[in-house]
């Protein structure tokens, strides 16, 4: 079934992100990965493209398009390719870092950061995990104190996306609060601020061109002008963006799930076992038919998602659902792909490979599988209360 989410001008835009994955990413994705990061040159291609902060009003440099059937474009080229670590740095900067300031920054915070955002010189980052605080925020244990006219920040994080190269660290810490258990707030780290260290470059199972870091923040003064929002209400930012931030990885999730199909159907339809194709077995037949109805299904209710997104009326649980069933089809359809490859399914060279290490962080971060399953439930169980 063929999904009418996109119009013309979608078309039209993806032709544009096409070339550059074509003349930008594809010839680079391998000296990436082997060296464990992009090129910060990329992002300025994909800059003066505008690929970049599509949601950034005029002023601020931007285009101020708040249809996010563009960005879906973007993500959408991106796994046609197997590019998974730069989508998720992509995706980084502009459904999460740019979003929090757009939502939560200052007309003074905004006209300073947002500018790097459509241009590519701006590489942001989120500090969310900490070595012992994972999904439960509730648990961050990274403090901020007030001393004068700055705050005074001290902790650490860890799997950080974009640690290594990011010029901007939204950090999420913790603050004093009237009941003394202490709030969540935000405040924004830049390159370059006194005891700001970068740790250790992590060595992942997959995404090896996505720089991963740890952060350490000594002592780091950090001015009253680089809080973002309101001191206390960090929590509740957290909560209004982060269903955008699982949208993004559930589409990325579908539309790699998407490119793995093709990539199966065209090597078990070449693929010759037995003196026939592997195609012309049922067993194949019969997986692929079930994934592909799957991939429609998802795809269906992800369409829909994109259109509340739009609107501004995804709710919490919608996306935690989107994100759920997504990543949850991506990997069963990526291994199922690299089974009917065979013994060239686990070489590197076969992008199914690729896709298959890539692949196994996304029911995990933007909150585990588990978490969303936990939100669906009670929502699920709030619902029935409300009918009783």
């Amino acid at each position: 079934m063929k999904s009418d989410l996109f119009e013309v001008d979608h078309e039209a835009y993806r032709q544009t992100v096409r070339r550059f994955v074509e003349n930008e990413v594809v010839p680079n994705l391998e000296r990436w990965d082997e060296q464990r990061s992009i090129d910060r040159e990329t992002w300025l291609a994909a800059g003066k493209l505008g690929l970049l902060g599509l949601s950034i009003p005029e002023e601020y440099g931007g285009s101020g398009v708040t249809d996010y059937r563009f960005r879906v474009v973007v993500i959408s080229e991106l796994a046609r390719v197997g590019a998974a670590a730069l989508q998720s740095g992509f995706s980084t900067n502009d459904d999460i870092v740019a979003n929090y300031i757009l939502r939560q920054g200052s007309a003074d915070q905004k006209r300073r950061w947002l500018p790097g955002f459509t241009t590519g010189e701006t590489i942001g980052a989120i500090a969310m995990t900490e070595p012992g605080t994972g999904s439960d925020l509730r648990g961050i244990k990274t403090t901020a104190v007030q001393d004068g006219d700055a705050w005074v920040v001290n902790g650490s994080k860890t799997f950080i996306t974009s640690g290594v190269l990011a010029d901007l660290v939204i950090v999420v810490v913790r603050t004093p609060s009237s009941d003394g258990s202490g709030a969540l707030s935000l405040m924004v780290i830049e390159d370059g601020m006194a005891g700001f260290h970068r740790g250790r470059q992590l060595h992942k199972v997959g995404l090896a061109a996505q720089d991963t870091a740890e952060l350490v923040f000594d002592n780091v003064r950090v001015p009253q002008e680089n809080v973002l929002g309101e001191v206390g209400a960090g929590l509740h930012y957290l909560m209004d963006s982060l269903p955008l931030e699982r949208l993004g990885i559930a589409l990325a999730a579908q539309m790699s799930a998407e490119a793995a199909l093709q990539w199966t159907v065209s090597y078990v339809t070449e693929r010759k076992a037995f003196g026939k194709s592997i195609s012309e077995f049922q067993n194949t037949g019969f997986v692929l038919a079930d994934l592909a109805t799957r991939i429609d299904m998802v795809r269906a209710f992800l369409d829909r998602a994109v259109i509340q997104h739009s609107h501004g009326e995804l709710s919490p649980t919608d996306a935690a659902k989107a994100k759920l069933a997504a990543t949850e089809l991506q990997w069963d359809v990526i291994d199922a792909g690299l089974q009917l490859h065979g013994g060239y399914g686990y070489m590197m060279e076969y992008p199914i490979a690729k896709a298959f290490i890539d692949a196994r962080v996304q029911r995990i971060y933007g909150g585990t599988n588990e978490i969303m399953k936990e939100i669906i439930q009670r929502d699920l169980f709030r619902s029935a209360d409300r009918r009783s």
